[in-house]
């Protein structure tokens, strides 16, 4: 590796005799450039190095070169040396658009090296520097991509007096390579030490994607050798199954919810297994699909939600079973060794767990009116569509939950409706309507 050293350019100072070395050079072979000038402007950015110095002897070209004049660099890897005067604090940092090395000093007397050619060598194109606010210098070092400064130290100058801050600029792709090449003990990532480009914004969707989402519980009546109502040719598995796959797609199209199905082919899933698997996976809400059936010329569609007399009976089971089985016999003992109170602590947690299941019976109370309100625009509704039942899949004190009777098989206009993909999807969207609006709520956004 060959290298030029020059005598000292000052920038204004009256006593800065000191020799800073000179350094481009690449760290691994490459092509050779000869040249004999330097041509580098102050940037219009930047005022002049300091006063009293014209412009123009910023970028005069250095005597006394001690080699034959040839500079080597090469494409991957380039040596950047700053004479300095003395110690002083230094910030390095990489920019974009366009491609540049920023470095910051404190108030100090700064030599630059002599760009030799007109093109780039090795990684610079040019450089420049200058005040850039009182007792402050700044370099800019033009580069011909993004970079990584892999190393930077100053440290005493070999020759002469004053100290050398060096800076070893390597390309992003070479960087790379490196870092994938190396062993797992190595010291910190030189990618996390100096980074080569700015963050890119982000996207709102991109942060949609990373944000949390209420997980929602899609439950098609159901399925397998459990056909449901059927009335000449609508058979209530297929046309609740075809429906919620609709409604999925309409909630999953938000990118606001994370959508879950008790079944998504023709099959058999147990009524207590469907409410298990939506408190296995901590569900926000629980929407149960059914299609109605009736002797009458009964239409349109019902919301169902617990009633009130089988949430209460659930709601002193639940503060009974958490009194009796939140406590391991370990903790017990805990407790009991450090003079506490075992059936205190018992009547805390039952207290707090019928507390949890009013919240749930209040937001289950909103969500049905959400629906209901949202559905009368897309579809017939029954006469007072709000009515409670004692569903087995809706006995859960975990998260509200509903249970949408969508129309009749056994009425003809409501058949063809279930087998419409045109209303589906209309119902679907008032329903995903229905659930942004519970979600608005503030009692919803609150963890239970």
């Amino acid at each position: 590796m060959r290298d030029i050293k020059a005598s000292p350019r000052r920038t204004g100072a009256r006593h800065a005799v000191f020799l800073p070395l000179l350094l481009m050079a690449g760290l691994a072979a490459g092509p050779t450039v000869q040249g004999q000038t330097l041509a580098a402007a102050v940037p219009s950015e930047l005022p002049p190095p300091l006063p009293g110095v014209p412009a123009s002897q910023a970028a005069q070209a250095m005597p006394g070169v001690g080699t034959d004049g040839t500079l080597e660099a090469t494409a991957k890897r380039t040596r950047f040396v700053i004479g300095l005067d003395k110690r002083v604090d230094f910030s390095v940092f990489a920019l974009s658009k366009p491609n540049r090395v920023i470095v910051e000093l404190g108030n100090v007397r700064l030599d630059l090296p002599n760009m030799i050619g007109d093109g780039p060598i090795g990684l610079i194109k040019s450089f420049r520097g200058g005040i850039s606010a009182p007792g402050r210098q700044r370099v800019i070092i033009e580069v011909t991509g993004p970079v990584v400064v892999e190393q930077q130290s100053l440290s005493k100058a070999g020759e002469g007096s004053g100290y050398q801050l060096t800076l070893d600029i390597a390309s992003v792709s070479t960087a790379l390579r490196s870092e994938q090449a190396a062993a797992l003990d190595v010291a910190p990532s030189k990618l996390g030490f100096q980074p080569p480009l700015p963050r890119p914004a982000e996207t709102p969707d991109t942060r949609a994607a990373r944000a949390f989402k209420p997980i929602i519980v899609i439950d098609p009546g159901h399925g397998g050798h459990d056909s449901g109502a059927t009335k000449a040719g609508t058979v209530e598995k297929d046309v609740v199954l075809a429906f919620s796959k609709i409604l999925k797609e309409k909630l999953e199209g938000t990118g606001r919810y994370k959508i879950l199905m008790t079944r998504e082919t023709d099959v058999f899933v147990e009524l207590d297994a469907r409410r298990a698997f939506a408190e296995r996976h901590n569900a926000s809400l629980f929407i149960a699909v059914h299609a109605d059936y009736a002797t009458t010329r009964a239409r349109g569609a019902t919301i169902y939600t617990l009633r009130d007399g089988v949430a209460e009976r659930l709601k002193r089971s639940t503060s009974e079973e958490v009194s009796e089985q939140v406590l391991s016999k370990d903790e017990i003992s805990a407790v009991k060794a450090a003079d506490g109170d075992t059936s205190a602590v018992k009547n805390i947690l039952a207290d707090l767990a019928r507390r949890e299941i009013s919240v749930t019976k209040e937001r289950t109370s909103i969500f049905a009116r959400s629906v209901v309100a949202r559905m009368s625009t897309s579809t017939n509704m029954r006469d007072d569509p709000d009515k409670q039942a004692a569903f087995r899949v809706l006995k859960t004190a975990q998260f509200p939950s509903v249970l949408i009777e969508l129309a009749y098989v056994s009425n003809q206009k409501d058949a063809a409706l279930l087998n419409s993909n045109v209303w589906r999807k209309k119902v679907a969207t008032s329903i995903t309507d229905a659930v942004d609006n519970y979600f608005g709520q503030q009692l919803a956004r609150l963890p239970l």
